[in-house]
């Protein structure tokens, strides 16, 4: 063995972990400002809807529904994301607490993914609506609470697995040059492709969550609402297609808000060149928007 060789055997062997990453936030954005106050009012706003949403649903016995499960379930996860992420970043941001320690990181992005991926309960959202418009006469016997907790309960179980194997391989790898996240906070792409050793197993599991959580339940909805489609063209009158398609053009009013903007960063991200600047907005927007929309939105679906 070459002393080259032998050089890079005992590199791979150790790991080099930081004692804390640097989070670099914005570059040369004037008027930055206005966009703190901006992510300061959403969160309130955010958490003022939602609380409020989970509040009603909470009191109000008639609401205890599998349909209000997955409400309950959506403004959760709304109001938990929020809260991880937004106090955070104008703390790191605002304050100029820039570095973050190295498990903080890891365990901040895990819980800013889980959060996030928990939104794909809009799947299940879908699933109640083709229930209700294609089999109105067994929609009580089909969707019921445990069937419904069930489908919750196996999102919050996969994501949370799937998840942590993601954050969890962060920690295999060394970090011998640069420690600046170019970003707002330890977002999982900008802190990974810091690594100074092999990267293809993030890199595989990376795209191996963008299909499971985002990929394939799109194409579940778009399934679903063609199956919709036709059963209204089929058997439904003026009136019950107008009621259906109000419920579903709120839902998928939240589809939109929810998926696309995530789906389309991700994918410009691997396809073309984006400024950092754009990268951190239009990700942060993907977390912010959804959030701080949906109670409103949720009233026309339910």
């Amino acid at each position: 063995m070459t002393p080259e060789e032998r050089a890079l055997t005992n590199f791979n062997a150790t790991f080099v972990r930081p004692a804390k990453f640097y989070v670099s936030g914005f570059s040369n954005v004037p008027h930055i400002k206005y966009y703190y106050v901006f992510l300061f009012f959403s969160y309130i706003i955010t958490v003022l809807g939602n609380s409020f949403l989970l509040s009603i649903i909470y009191l109000d016995k008639t609401l205890h529904t599998p349909k209000y499960m997955i409400v309950l379930n959506l403004a959760f996860t709304d109001l938990c994301g929020s809260t991880a992420l937004i106090p955070k970043v104008l703390d790191t941001l605002v304050f100029d607490r820039r570095y973050i320690v190295y498990e903080a990181c890891l365990s901040h992005m895990f819980f800013i993914l889980v959060f996030v991926s928990i939104q794909l309960a809009l799947v299940t959202m879908a699933y109640d609506r083709f229930i209700a418009i294609c089999f109105p006469l067994r929609y009580h016997s089909i969707v019921t609470k445990p069937v419904i907790a069930a489908m919750l309960l196996f999102v919050w179980a996969f994501f949370f697995c799937l998840l942590a194997l993601l954050v969890g391989s962060i920690d295999r790898l060394s970090f011998c040059r640069s420690l600046v996240v170019k970003s707002i906070y330890c977002d999982h792409a900008p802190v990974y492709l810091l690594a100074c050793n092999d990267t293809s197993l993030n890199n595989i599991l990376a795209y191996v969550t963008f299909v499971v959580a985002l990929c394939i339940p799109l194409v579940l909805i778009a399934l679903t609402y063609v199956c919709i489609s036709v059963a209204l063209s089929r058997i439904a009158t003026g009136a019950e297609r107008l009621k259906a398609f109000q419920t579903c053009t709120s839902h998928l009013i939240l589809v939109a808000i929810f998926f696309l903007p995530i789906v389309g960063t991700n994918v410009a991200a691997v396809t073309t060149y984006i400024h950092p600047n754009a990268r951190i907005i239009n990700s942060s927007l993907t977390h912010i928007v959804p959030a701080l929309l949906n109670p409103i939105l949720i009233h026309f679906v339910c």
